[in-house]
This record gives C-alpha cells, sequence and structure tokens, in this order.
C-alpha cells in the first residue's frame, strides 16, 4: 500500500503515508497559529504562540517536575480506567445477555451517566474526603457508566446465528460465552475501551483540582490563577501528547490482535 489511496473514497494507504498526512497538517496548524499570535490577531494572554508555549513547557520541565506530575495523572488516570473496565465488562455482559440483570440495571445506569461529574464533586468530598480514593472516584465516575452501556451494546450485537451453531454442536452457556461471544465482540469491545480511556482524560482537571498537589491538572490550574496562559496550554499539550501515545499503541495492540480485520 501506498498513499495512493488517499484521495480515493474508502481508499488504503501505508500507515507511513498517513503518519506523513498527519504530521504536515499539524505543522500547517502550527505554522497559522504562530502568524496569528506574531500578527498580534489574538492578545497574547489568550493565545500565546507555539514557540512560547514551547518555552513553558520546557520551563515546566526544569523547574516544575513536569514529568514527575505527569507520571502521577498517568498511574490516577490508568488505576480509575482499568478499575472500570474490570467492573463493566462482565457487568455489560450480564446485561446483554440475562434480562433480569438488564431490566434491574440499566434505568440507574442510565440515570447515573447523565448525570454531570462536577456536581458530583462536593459528594466525593463528602463520602471519600479529600485524599487519592476522591481522583480515583471521579476519573472512574466518568467512564465506568459509559463503559457499562457500550459493552452491553457489543454483546447485543453478537449475531444469534453464532449462538444458535453453537447450541446445536452442544456447547454450554460457559463456552458459548468464552468461545463465541467474547471472540465476536473483542474487536469492538478494544475499539470502545479505547473510546472511554479518552474519556477518562477529560475528567483529570476536574479530579486534580480537588485539593491536590500533583499531577498535570494541578499545574494547569495553579498556572490559572496567575493567568500563565503558556503553562496552561503546555499542559494541555502534555495530556494530548500522553492521550495520542496510548491511542495509536491501542490501535497497534488492536491490529496485532485482530489481523483479519
Amino acid at each position: 500500500m501506498s498513499g495512493g489511496g488517499l484521495f480515493t473514497f474508502r481508499g488504503r494507504v501505508s500507515p507511513v503515508a498517513e503518519a506523513a498526512v498527519g504530521a504536515a497538517a499539524a505543522l500547517v496548524l502550527l505554522a497559522v497559529w504562530e502568524a496569528c499570535a506574531r500578527t498580534g490577531l489574538v492578545a497574547p494572554q489568550f493565545l500565546p504562540a507555539p514557540s512560547r508555549v514551547v518555552t513553558a513547557f520546557w520551563g515546566m520541565l526544569k523547574d516544575q517536575n513536569l514529568l514527575w506530575h505527569s507520571g502521577v495523572s498517568i498511574a490516577r488516570v490508568w488505576t480509575a480506567f482499568l478499575l472500570a473496565a474490570v467492573m463493566a465488562i462482565p457487568i455489560g455482559i450480564l446485561m446483554s445477555s440475562y434480562r433480569i440483570v438488564g431490566a434491574a440495571l440499566e434505568p440507574v445506569v442510565d440515570f447515573i451517566r447523565y448525570l454531570p461529574v462536577p456536581a458530583l464533586v462536593p459528594l466525593s468530598i463528602i463520602w471519600f474526603g479529600v485524599d487519592e480514593t476522591t481522583k480515583i472516584f471521579l476519573l472512574w465516575l466518568g467512564t465506568f457508566f459509559q463503559l457499562v452501556l457500550l459493552v452491553a451494546d457489543d454483546m447485543r450485537r453478537v449475531p444469534q446465528e453464532y449462538v444458535e451453531v453453537a447450541r446445536t454442536v452442544g456447547a454450554n452457556s460457559w463456552h458459548v460465552m468464552k468461545d463465541v461471544a467474547l471472540r465476536s465482540m473483542g474487536p469492538s469491545l478494544l475499539d470502545n475501551l479505547r473510546i472511554t480511556l479518552g474519556w477518562c482524560w477529560t475528567y483529570l482537571i476536574i479530579a486534580e483540582i480537588v485539593a491536590a498537589n500533583s499531577g498535570i491538572g494541578y499545574l494547569i490550574w495553579t498556572a490559572r490563577r496567575f493567568v500563565k496562559t503558556p503553562e496552561v496550554m503546555a499542559g494541555v499539550f502534555v495530556i494530548g501528547l500522553i492521550g495520542l501515545v496510548t491511542d495509536q499503541l491501542l490501535r497497534l495492540a488492536h491490529r496485532r490482535l485482530f489481523p483479519y480485520l
């Protein structure tokens, strides 16, 4: 495959060509941004030039232990995400497989998932205090209830014909679940895990403004108090960079695990 399919409807191109296009688009965007900032189209306290953001990023690396704060945030996000995934996958499968479970849990899950996470910050502080548990809980809260419904939908989309064929050859419920349903829903399940991991990162700022003294969200929130827009944007850039790298690793895992897609 080469870059010949870039202008073809549903064309296929090589990963190298896709990466080159992505890098070129990012460079163009940065050039436009730099030009807008340098020509004064936007006041620098609202939109500093990328070069100033890079300078702020370097200063945060040297003087504010940015790498350590990033490690703290990554640990919080992955702890909350893995906790949500471990709970949501079996519950979502059961909700879709047994109607009594689905009928009992779906209204509750639907109700809670529409509640805005920031509105639950005071309650989470009352329940868990202001230590690490509150931050993990807020990240988990923003992920679990969305993921459980996505897993239930994945399970629901397993073709009934697959289940009937497995039953015909004598498979019991456990084997249908393990050898048919999980294998069939695997690709979409991994995609949904990748998507909800991104959602988990979006709640980081909310989680790390709750009496925090560490994490990228804490650095961003502290810089906001002093209107240090370059530092704020450097922190946001770090979150985006971590998300981009994680997403690409999960995409690679998806290609390796399901090469037939």
